[in-house]
């Protein structure tokens, strides 16, 4: 797994696998949204960032109130959808 966070590449590719299979498995893009926010809960209060992006990423999730949170949250799912 550390690979998977000193790597932002690596981590965006990681996301992209595990949306997909939760596409596949029947799951809606709310619930999508919903687990990418609760990932992003846990990330900022348990991982310090590895590299600049995912501090970046840190301190807009610490400015913002749950719904700019969320927001980022669907945010990500969308980036690495489109890739």
């Amino acid at each position: 797994m550390s690979t998977v966070l000193t790597v932002f590449d690596r981590w965006k590719e990681f996301l992209a696998e595990r949306v997909d299979q939760a596409e596949r498995a029947g799951v809606n893009d709310e619930k999508i949204s919903k687990l990418a926010f609760q990932i992003g809960e846990f990330l900022s209060d348990k991982v310090d960032p590895e590299n600049r992006e995912e501090r970046l990423l840190k301190e807009l999730w610490d400015a913002g109130d749950e719904n700019e949170r969320k927001v980022m949250a669907r945010l990500m799912v969308k980036l690495v959808n489109k890739e």
